[in-house]
């Protein structure tokens, strides 16, 4: 939509919704947003979309393993075998579990399968780092899901009798969708230099839904994008600020915005995880609780199954939700995926949700926290001198 059409959309915002964006032209209007706090619901709202595909099926994932993995596989092969156009991106690293037979199954199904930078050191030009990180099913052009959840059992209910990972995933219909498509087909061209024709997108149905603007950080120009928005919206919070991130590892200049915007009075508050799939960062995370608390910013740690969201909320008004985590992984070497969103009914709705799980979360307090182990703080500060390599 032209900028000039769009900035009326932005003035019916409210007040103040504008200053979240240097450029209201990345945001388009007329999305609806519907939020799945968990891997069940959102795998049976996937699946069910796989099953109603009539052109194609794009599925982009880090993780890809597990039985749910099969059962992805199965809607995939059937979509495949009744002429619907089915590619799978999945990434060589995060997916070392996935059996290569369902592979082969796919393949013979007719689904087209890429295995991004594929785990092999003696390539040249092999790279470690740069891994896709996205979790992106895009159906027909029409609608995408998007969030931090992947194709992993995991995010299930476990034998133990725990609900599985925390975690929080969204779909989305309107012209965001045709977006997500479109970032699923740029991968899937410059890593195959296969090209193939773009849905055209709809009109969008509902003008005044949610303004969305789809980020993400796929060129080495546009590496801090994502990062960028979370500082302008930091900077412009009045407010309230809430974070919810798995791996919270922001660089000096999101901490000190995080605190400016508590000592001009904004209640910042933050959920981490109580553990971690990755002990390495959490500790190194954990080594800033420190100087945030000292601020004035409020950390509650939860306490269940593994939290794995990556969702922030500022102002009830802009909102991101996707794949990014505030690390350096994320920052340069992996390809995220967020959907930057000003809509005041989404913000709140995503509000509620993590203020609910804060409510059910341990506050952390700065003198408790400085009465903790030596050993804790010493491991702490050794896992953060070595962040840029976690």
């Amino acid at each position: 939509m032209e900028n000039g059409k769009l900035r009326p959309l932005l003035r019916r915002a409210p007040p103040g919704s504008g200053i979240f964006t240097r450029r209201p032209d990345r945001y388009q209007p007329g999305n609806e947003i519907d939020i799945f706090p968990g891997g069940a619901p959102a795998f049976g709202a996937m699946m069910g979309a796989i099953d109603d595909a009539q052109k194609t099926v794009h599925l982009e994932s880090y993780i890809f393993d597990g039985g749910v993995s099969r059962q992805f596989a199965a809607r995939l092969a059937a979509a495949a075998l009744r002429g619907v156009s089915v590619r799978l991106i999945y990434d060589s690293l995060g997916s070392l579990a996935l059996d290569r037979r369902l592979l082969e199954d796919l393949r013979i199904a007719g689904v087209r399968i890429l295995e991004y930078h594929p785990v092999a050191p003696w390539r040249a030009r092999w790279s470690w780092w740069r891994r896709d990180h996205r979790k992106i099913l895009a159906v027909d052009g029409r609608i995408a899901f998007t969030g931090g959840v992947n194709i992993s059992d995991v995010y299930l209910p476990q034998d133990s009798g725990s609900s599985g990972w925390r975690d929080l995933h969204f779909r989305v219909s309107g012209p965001a969708a045709h977006e997500l498509d479109r970032l699923f087909r740029n991968v899937w061209f410059k890593e195959t230099g296969s090209y193939f024709s773009l849905i055209e997108p709809e009109q969008p149905r509902f003008p005044e839904k949610s303004l969305v603007w789809v980020a993400a950080n796929q060129e080495f120009l546009h590496r801090t994008i994502i990062r960028g928005a979370y500082l302008r919206a930091i900077r412009a919070a009045r407010e309230e600020i809430l974070i919810a991130h798995s791996y919270f590892l922001p660089e000096r200049r999101l901490r000190r915005a995080l605190a400016a915007a508590a000592r001009r009075g904004v209640r910042v508050k933050l959920l981490a995880p109580g553990t971690s799939d990755i002990s390495s960062v959490w500790l190194a995370a954990r080594s800033r609780y420190d100087y945030l608390l000292s601020r004035g910013v409020r950390i509650f740690e939860w306490g269940g199954p593994l939290l794995h969201e990556k969702a922030a909320v500022v102002d009830e008004r802009w909102s991101a939700v996707g794949s990014y985590n505030m690390d350096r992984r994320s920052l340069l070497h992996n390809l995220e995926v967020n959907l930057h969103v000003l809509d005041p009914d989404f913000s709140s709705r995503l509000a509620g949700i993590l203020s609910t799980d804060m409510a059910n979360s341990r506050e952390i307090r700065l003198d408790e926290w400085r009465r903790r182990p030596l050993r804790e703080k010493i491991l702490e500060r050794v896992f953060f001198r070595l962040r840029y390599f976690l």
